[in-house]
């Protein structure tokens, strides 16, 4: 399929995933536009993305001779019109997607593939706010997005063909891999891995092990390569608790209710690496 001779990714959502996808798709030399409701957050967005590309260009993870695209950031969501796809990358909040949903199925051109970075919450709930459902689908990038090669997709029962063709597309030209699988609460990565954290933080909160032995163990004896507890302050504990929250709502498996030691850190604002503390100190 040839590629279109011009693209540009709305991303709605400068938080760390937003910042990381914005990084990885600007780093392929495609322009994008960075929506948020909060300048403060656009700035420090700005910064953490030019942080973020100056990584991955030491990593080798970018393509050599490419020139970055432009960043633009905006607090108007009527400026993902012009997007030839848009991404939202808001919280793991279902009732806070789908109005942003709503709004930008609105503001875009019939056609726009409109892709929801969910880690669970099914899209066939999330098709019922916009005016398309066959334009929505979900991604599931892993942070960094701008270093992970492979991106779960997410295809809801209304999907059309289209939409999964040009996002399959999109994500080829980031260098990323498609593994499209069934719309279902936490699709396969968010189903498997969130609950083994769960696990990992409700052993702690028992005083079977301490964290560092957790994630000693896990990594020394299962191979998981950074331990669940280290994983976890990655995604953002506040995430991780909603999306545990989301999975627990929609399959009753009692392994996905949010552990006890992760709702207080939560509750005391330690959310892992973006507020400098979580199961470690950073």
């Amino acid at each position: 399929m040839s590629e279109p001779t011009v693209r540009q990714v709305a991303i709605v959502g400068a938080g760390v995933m937003g910042s990381g996808i914005a990084a990885l798709v600007l780093g392929h030399g495609i322009p994008v536009v960075l929506v948020d409701v909060d300048v403060t957050t656009l700035r420090a967005a700005r910064v953490r993305i030019e942080q973020q590309l100056r990584h991955a260009q030491l990593m080798g993870a970018l393509p050599a001779g490419t020139a970055p695209g432009e960043l633009t950031t905006s607090v108007s969501l009527a400026d993902v019109a012009d997007a030839t796809a848009v991404i939202e990358a808001i919280v793991e909040l279902p009732a806070e997607k789908a109005k942003v949903l709503a709004e930008v199925s609105a503001a875009v051109r019939p056609g726009t593939p409109l892709i929801s970075n969910t880690s669970g919450i099914p899209i066939a709930e999330l098709a019922r706010s916009v005016d398309r459902p066959e334009e929505l689908l979900g991604t599931h990038f892993m942070n960094p997005s701008y270093l992970i090669k492979m991106v779960e997709v997410s295809r809801g029962p209304q999907t059309g063909d289209a939409a999964v063709a040009a996002v399959v597309e999109l994500l080829s030209a980031l260098n990323r891999k498609a593994v499209i699988v069934r719309d279902a609460p936490g699709f396969v990565t968010s189903r498997l891995l969130h609950p083994m954290i769960n696990a990992a933080a409700r052993i702690v909160g028992e005083g079977t092990a301490t964290v560092e032995a957790v994630d000693e163990l896990m990594e020394g004896c299962l191979g998981h390569p950074t331990g669940p507890l280290r994983t976890a302050d990655l995604i953002g504990l506040d995430n991780l608790a909603d999306s545990l929250q989301v999975l627990y709502e929609r399959t009753g498996d009692p392994s996905c209710k949010p552990a006890d030691l992760l709702l207080e850190k939560v509750r005391q604002g330690d959310l892992g690496r973006k507020s400098g503390r979580g199961f470690y100190a950073y």
